[in-house]
């Protein structure tokens, strides 16, 4: 069956932002003026359709991506509307993995926002044309021309204003489209009317400056531009069109409009942008992979239906009438329901049971999938966020999505022995959905401890688990996510010999343990230059020191940023085994750390705190006790932004003691920086708290 449209006529875009920008209400007017829906969702009513999870409706925010697709000018646009709170980041993150463009909102009173950072970053690290929609520009304190200077100064790019605004606050009827030299205004409450007029002449001066402006950034980037702009001739609509399109896939400038999502106005011109400036598959890099039998061997597929099937799945959810659901994007090639595919990551062959097309959690079935399109596959049960599948008879591995690791953990035990086999079953479809949520017992106490990326996350896992799996339990206090590491670089021998059932048991090493850089992770080197072990065994002895390091010697935490290197050890022909080797490794890794100086790291919090100018001393003193860091304070209009890295430990309840020093006026952004030492001070109390003693 033909595709209905062309590939040169297929957008996939995101939309992302900070938290309250206005992502959602952005996306439900989309689908409401593209014919997707036939009435406005509110995000504070609890009516928005992206917004599909209980846990959403009642929080009025985005916990899951949606994905779904709608029509305009011809153009099939596959939208993923993203979170915007800092503990979904996962989400944002796997969704810009798969995306082609991206619609970055911001706040024209608040600019660019901690997690407006945090997204961007994302998006620049897989290389993502953008463009950006200044939203709530009908607020008090709507400044569109500070938000684009936000945008130079926080986020590195080249902002290309294409709009200015007609008024502002309650005031902001319209925009002046500066490619067109045109006004737009919205007479109708529901924006459906767009009107055109003439420039108002208080605008006209501002509106030619941003012209020649515009002119000027392009010529930077367009031989032809600069041609004109050198020689003095004017650049006409269409000309100007080409060179932003050009400019834009390339990621080199980042068209700005504004805009009231809320208000309905200015919607219509973002989604004309879609089309004019972000790109189809086929405008792209043709994707790249590896060669699954030569890690090392790198090669690429074009973007057609011609080509081999090619997909990544980007997200695992469940759903209560299908089953597993593996989203996925098809970068090449097309497939039928009925067809055997092959999953490359792990080398097993599948058959695709349903192929369905989403909006939100409605679905539709479709037979087949098609080069762009993001899809929801059911029936193929091996696979697992960042897998590859492809033809089977043209194998290529995708690169493969990475994952921060949880910081905050909760000990969670269902009330009755009868929930027991239930809540295994439930915590492991919700690990497989979400990578960053994970769960182990701990072998001192064995509790099972839930781990996510902050207080919300678990919240909601939590809620998840009662509503849906009908799991009464019981719940423990938020811990903070430790790891433990060493501090002085040493040497450790140990020597295994053991006889079990009359056989000898033999196995030594020599490790040399070194502390590395925070963020280095682990790092196994085999640097025997001689035939002391032989090289059969060194797999076990890394899987010896893996095994250790998942257990640190002060309070039973992950170790991690060190360098273990083999460098000695000897072999007994008649005794020497797997077993001893690892139970070796592990040992020793167990001494060296002792002897290594060993020390307690924790997650450190990027913290901003936004308050009246009169709470500024209170809000500094709070921080300060809580042993956090100013790292720079900011005016906004009357209002402070205090920067702070601060302890995730000190930070539980935090948004509720904020409320009471400010009377409910400031607000403040939460999200992971990175691991740092603890305070030998601290590192006591740590521990006395994790055995029960009384420090």
């Amino acid at each position: 069956m033909p595709r209905e449209l062309p590939l040169s006529r297929t957008r996939n875009i995101g939309i992302m932002a900070h938290i309250d920008a206005g992502k959602t209400t952005l996306t439900e007017r989309i689908l409401y003026y593209t014919g997707k829906t036939y009435k406005i969702g509110e995000v504070h009513e609890g009516t928005a359709e992206m917004d599909w999870m209980e846990q959403e409706k009642e929080r009025g925010i985005t916990i899951t991506a949606a994905a779904t697709t709608c029509f305009w000018k011809n153009t099939r646009i596959n939208i993923i509307d993203t979170p915007g709170h800092v503990d979904f980041t996962v989400e944002v993150e796997r969704s810009l993995r798969v995306l082609d463009s991206a619609i970055a909102v911001f706040d024209s009173v608040a600019g660019v926002e901690p997690q407006s950072e945090t997204v961007w970053r994302q998006a620049d690290h897989y290389n993502i044309p953008r463009i950006c929609f200044v939203n709530k520009m009908d607020r008090v304190g709507a400044d569109y021309e500070r938000t684009i200077q936000m945008i130079k100064e926080r986020l590195f790019a080249v902002p290309l204003p294409l709009q200015i605004p007609i008024g502002s606050e309650d005031k902001f009827t319209g925009v002046v489209d500066i490619v067109n030299m045109k006004g737009i205004t919205w007479r109708d409450a529901l924006g459906e009317e767009a009107e055109e007029i003439v420039i108002p002449s208080e605008l006209k001066d501002k509106a030619e400056e941003y012209r020649k402006n515009l002119v000027e950034i392009l010529a930077e980037h367009n031989d032809n531009i600069m041609e004109k702009y050198i020689e003095g001739i004017s650049v006409d609509a269409d000309e100007l069109k080409e060179a932003i399109r050009k400019s834009t896939i390339s990621a080199r400038v980042f068209p700005v409009f504004c805009g009231s999502a809320f208000k309905n106005k200015g919607v219509q011109p973002v989604l004309d942008a879609i089309i004019d400036y972000l790109p189809s598959p086929k405008d792209l890099k043709p994707v790249e992979g590896h060669n699954p039998n030569d890690y090392d061997e790198m090669f690429s597929r074009e973007a057609g239906d011609k080509e081999p099937f090619s997909c990544l799945v980007f997200k695992i959810m469940s759903d209560p009438y299908v089953g597993a659901l593996a989203f996925i994007r098809v970068y090449s090639g097309q497939a039928k329901k009925g067809e055997t595919i092959l999953n490359v990551s792990k080398n097993k062959k599948e058959r695709i049971g349903r192929i369905l097309r989403m909006h939100a959690n409605d679905r539709e079935d479709v037979n087949e999938v098609h080069t762009g399109d993001i899809v929801a596959v059911a029936g193929i049960r091996s696979a697992r966020t960042g897998d590859t599948f492809t033809a089977p008879d043209a194998p290529i591995l995708l690169e493969k999505m990475e994952f921060p690791e949880p910081v905050i953990s909760k000990s969670f035990e269902p009330k009755t022995k009868a929930d027991q086999e239930k809540f295994n079953a439930a915590l492991k479809r919700l690990e497989e959905e979400d990578p960053t949520f994970h769960v182990h017992v701990d072998a001192e106490t064995g509790q099972t401890l839930i781990s996510g990326m902050g207080e919300l996350h678990l919240e909601i896992i939590v809620d998840r688990l009662v509503r849906e799996f009908n799991i009464q339990a019981n719940v423990g206090k938020p811990q903070v996510t430790y790891k433990e590491t060493i501090t002085k670089k040493i040497v450790s021998e140990y020597k295994y010999l053991k006889q079990i059932a009359g056989q000898d048991q033999f196995g030594h090493v020599i490790l040399e343990l070194e502390p590395l850089k925070p963020g280095s992770g682990f790092v196994f080197i085999n640097a025997l230059k001689g035939d002391e072990i032989p090289s059969s065994f060194i797999p076990f002895i890394e899987e010896g020191v893996k095994s250790a390091m998942m257990a640190g010697v002060i309070a039973g935490y992950e170790m991690v940023d060190i360098k273990t290197t083999l460098i000695g050890g000897s072999y007994n022909e008649s005794g020497s085994v797997d077993a001893a080797y690892r139970i070796a490794a592990n040992l020793a890794v167990k001494d060296g750390a002792q002897k290594g100086h060993p020390t307690l790291l924790e997650p450190i919090m990027k913290l901003e705190v936004v308050s009246p100018d009169e709470y500024t001393g209170d809000v500094i003193n709070d921080i300060n006790i809580r042993r956090g860091k100013i790292e720079k304070i900011d005016i906004r209009k009357q209002l402070k932004v205090i920067e702070v890295s601060v302890p995730l430990s000190e930070m539980f309840g935090y948004a509720t003691g904020l409320r009471s020093l400010t009377q409910g006026r400031a607000s403040h952004t939460l999200q992971f920086s990175h691991y740092d030492l603890v305070p030998a001070n601290i590192i006591e109390k740590i521990i006395g708290r994790i055995t029960g003693a009384i420090i």
